[in-house]
């Protein structure tokens, strides 16, 4: 009777155990949807700004930026273009940086000496003291290359995909649609297969809805990606705005050039190979054609003139 009573007892926690799992399911996934229908990611608290903050908040933060070269507001801007250039847009993007590349200038260089206390063997203190200033300056550099490499991949990433972007909205421009309407258009069409110019052309759209002028969106767009083509395409909408010229014929004709300029770009690429593979050529084949053609020479010489050398008959 006791096992009955026990099973009945397990039973019924069980049950009210997958009724709360399924209950809580149920409510975190009717949250997920509305954020998701909504476009956040998490509801806003009351009282926080739609506007996105251009400063830093953070006392410590603050502190860092006004010890720094951040605090000349010229060296802030170019190194937050820089960064947000690479990928990396958020307002307190320069403080981090500047404190990375500090934390590893000085950590680094420490942990060396630290290593080198405790290994057996002795190094002598000029080889300790020139391995360490090497330490510091790579780990100064190491942060700048890092954010330029990143930086010119983005913008090589986002020169191959505005051809195709382009081509897109000359099509819907040709089928009616007005500028607007048709960098809204192409930023969704391109979202998965070329995101970097849909983010583009999404925060042109963005801009001109909050109220700026499309002449403003446009050199703002090519002031922040530093890309020829990007800065050709807004300097050409500008003019053909204030001329009044055909937008349509103008993007159509901008869109050849542009597709020619890719295929000039990919020829190029290719005439290029045979110079770059002269390189491994040189360094690895070579000298194994030279030790395979000279080794049997040198073997018989050597085989002839050492026991001559040493007084002995051949």
């Amino acid at each position: 009777m006791g096992w009955a009573i026990e099973f009945f007892i397990e039973a019924i926690t069980f049950g009210i155990v997958v009724a709360v799992t399924f209950a809580a399911m149920r409510v975190f996934e009717g949250g997920v949807l509305v954020r998701r229908r909504l476009g956040e990611t998490a509801a806003a608290a009351p009282g926080d700004s739609v506007l996105r903050a251009q400063g830093v908040s953070n006392p410590i933060l603050t502190w860092v930026q006004a010890s720094s070269s951040l605090s000349n507001e010229k060296d802030r801007n170019k190194l937050r273009r820089d960064l947000a250039m690479a990928g990396f847009d958020h307002p307190a993007a320069p403080v981090w940086y500047v404190i990375i590349r500090f934390g590893l200038a000085i950590g680094c260089p420490l942990l060396f000496i630290f290593a080198a206390n405790l290994s057996p063997k002795h190094i002598a203190v000029p080889l300790l003291i020139m391995v360490t200033l090497f330490i510091l300056a790579v780990c100064l550099l190491i942060p700048r290359a890092f954010i330029d490499n990143r930086a010119g991949a983005r913008r090589e990433q986002l020169q191959q995909e505005f051809p195709d972007a382009l081509d897109l909205m000359v099509v819907c421009v040709e089928a009616g649609l007005g500028l607007e309407a048709a960098f809204v258009r192409v930023g969704l069409e391109v979202h998965r297969s070329h995101p970097m110019i849909s983010g583009a052309f999404n925060e042109v759209s963005q801009e001109i809805l909050a109220g700026r002028t499309r002449a403003d969106a446009l050199r703002a767009m090519a002031d922040r990606y530093d890309v020829d083509s990007l800065k050709s395409f807004a300097a050409l909408l500008i003019q053909s705005d204030q001329l009044g010229s055909s937008i349509a014929q103008t993007l159509r004709t901008f869109a050849n050039e542009m597709r020619e300029h890719r295929l000039l770009r990919a020829e190029e690429k290719a005439m290029r190979i045979p110079v770059l593979l002269t390189i491994p050529l040189v360094a690895c084949i070579l000298p194994v054609i030279v030790v395979a053609l000279l080794l049997p020479p040198i073997l018989d010489v050597a085989h002839t003139l050492v026991p001559a050398l040493a007084g002995k008959p051949h």
